[in-house]
């Protein structure tokens, strides 16, 4: 352990820790969505991935989805 503000847990500092798990979640977000992208439209995946409801969604502020989340990933990598 590290005398001061910050610990040490096996090696690797909180925040390193930190930042390295949210990098591979994102990592791992991306490769899933590419993944769904290159399956035949008859899978069941991809039609869930692709399924719009026809209902509104509730009013208030408007929830976070998985898709919301891999845009913002890719947004933030400069991709289109």
């Amino acid at each position: 352990m590290e005398n001061g503000d910050r610990k040490q847990t096996r090696g690797w500092k909180k925040s390193i820790n930190h930042q390295n798990i949210v990098r591979y979640i994102k990592s791992k977000r991306l490769s899933w969505v590419g993944h769904v992208e290159r399956m035949p439209d008859e899978r069941v995946v991809k039609s869930i991935y692709k399924w719009k409801p026809h209902t509104t969604r509730p009013k208030g502020r408007p929830r976070l989805r998985w898709d919301d989340d891999v845009r913002d990933d890719l947004r933030k990598m400069g991709v289109k």
